[in-house]
Parts: C-alpha cells; sequence; structure tokens
C-alpha cells in the first residue's frame, strides 16, 4: 500500500516537513560521498527554516503534557499492559524534559556559524556553491568521509530532541484513527464530515492501483480526486474509473 497523508492544519504539516527532513538528513549523512554530505547539510537548513516557528517547541511540550495526563488515566488497567504503559510514558517525559533543555532560538548556534550561514546563503542560488564561490566548502568535502559526518551528527545533535518529540506526537496522532475501506466512482469521492475535529487524514492506495490521490479538505468537508500517473501530459487527468481505498481519519 502507498499512503498519502493529509494534515488538517498547520502544527501538523509543519510536524510531517520535519519528520521528512530529519530522514533525509540522517539517510545522507550515513553515506561517504561528497555529494551526499553536501544535501545532508542543505537539508539540515531546511530543518532550521522549518523549526523557526517561535511556538512550535511550547505546542510541543503543551502536547506531550496532554498526552501523558492521557496515559495516566489507564494506571491499574487490568485491559492496559502495565509494563507497555510505563514505556510510553517514561519516552514522553524523557522527550519533554529535552525539549525544555533547549535554551534559545531553536537552532540558533547554526545561526551563529558564520561559515555555515555562509554556505546556506550561497546554497539558495543556482549553482552558487561551485568550488569558486566557496573555496573553504570546497575543502572541506574533501576532508575524510568521517570527519565530514562527525561534523553533520554534531550540527544536528542539538535539533534531535524535536524530532523524538515529533516522531511521538506523529506516532500517537497515526495510531489514532481506524482505517475504512471506501470506493471513488468514477475517480471522485466526496464525504461530508460535519464539522470533525480530525487533524490528519489518511489515504492507502494499493501499489499497483494506476491512481493518485489529489485531497482538499476542512472540518466541515472532504474531497479526494484520483488522477492518472502523469505520463508526458502537462495536466493531471481524472482517473475516471472506480478506485478503492482506505481512508484513516486520525486526531490527538
Amino acid at each position: 500500500m502507498i499512503t498519502y497523508e493529509y494534515p488538517f492544519n498547520e502544527r501538523i504539516r509543519t510536524l510531517l516537513r520535519l519528520e521528512d527532513l530529519f530522514e533525509k538528513t540522517a539517510y545522507f549523512a550515513e553515506s561517504d560521498g561528497q555529494l551526499e554530505h553536501h544535501t545532508a547539510l542543505v537539508t539540515l537548513f531546511e530543518i532550521l527554516e522549518t523549526a523557526a516557528r517561535a511556538d512550535l517547541k511550547m505546542d510541543l511540550i503543551q502536547e506531550l503534557e496532554r498526552q501523558r495526563q492521557t496515559l495516566l488515566a489507564y494506571r491499574n488497567n487490568p485491559e492496559i499492559s502495565e509494563e507497555a504503559l510505563s514505556g510510553a510514558l517514561y519516552e514522553i517525559e524523557h522527550s519533554s524534559a529535552a525539549l525544555l533543555g533547549m535554551t534559545g532560538k531553536m537552532g540558533q548556534y547554526l545561526r551563529d556559524n558564520d561559515w555555515l550561514m555562509g554556505i546556506k546563503s550561497r546554497a539558495a542560488i543556482p549553482g552558487g556553491v561551485c568550488e569558486f564561490d566557496l573555496p573553504s566548502y570546497h575543502w572541506w568535502l574533501h576532508r575524510e568521509p568521517g570527519i565530514r559526518r562527525d561534523a553533520i551528527a554534531g550540527w544536528t545533535q542539538p535539533l534531535m530532541p524535536l524530532r523524538d518529540a515529533a516522531a511521538i506526537v506523529l506516532r500517537l496522532l497515526r495510531s489514532s484513527g481506524r482505517a475504512k475501506n471506501h470506493t471513488a466512482t468514477a475517480g471522485q469521492f466526496q464525504l461530508n464530515l460535519g464539522g470533525t475535529a480530525a487533524q490528519m487524514v489518511r489515504v492507502e492506495v494499493k501499489v499497483d492501483e494506476q491512481a493518485i490521490p489529489e485531497v482538499s479538505a476542512n472540518k466541515y468537508f472532504l474531497n479526494i480526486r484520483f488522477t492518472n500517473p502523469p505520463v508526458g501530459e502537462l495536466k493531471a487527468r481524472v482517473a475516471e474509473r472506480d478506485v478503492n481505498f482506505d481512508l484513516t481519519f486520525c486526531n490527538l
């Protein structure tokens, strides 16, 4: 199955973007190649911009505390594994403490590094990080892979509490819903939500299904239009056939 996630608010949208960026940074940093390490560094700059929202840290702390209180209500419930509950509570409390330990503006230590900010500003220009533009960066890219990898890890590590907290919230959000099977008649599906409090919707389509969902939604109305995969076409065309899919509404 291919899963498509559509967030209903800016907070969840930001968390999904951070999740994607942290995964890419970790993936490319593990390599030995210069191009991969350059991509990891540029992606780290994207994390810096995405995490710049002033209230992001407090939002995460408040959400983790709300989930902690919810889990505490399950104490001494015979249907709940005490070991699993204690593990989940520990994870949330540890993540909250790590977030609280992040002082100052998110990623300020990166902004204070003039060398990194010079690379960041040039990276925004097409072809702006050529060796004649940034000879010191060219030199760094020719250092041993292990040295570059350690440097990227050092620049990324202070932001890891943000990644871990976002991962917990998204995991709880994704597990909050139950999938239901639906059919989009002639590639179109509409649903009256009646003011639902859902924060995200997940659409799952079989891998071999030649249809791509385009989702538009608010708390009152959901519309999904399935289009054919692009094959040299200038615009998406509706898949004018019935498409089976699973739909999950997620809410914390």
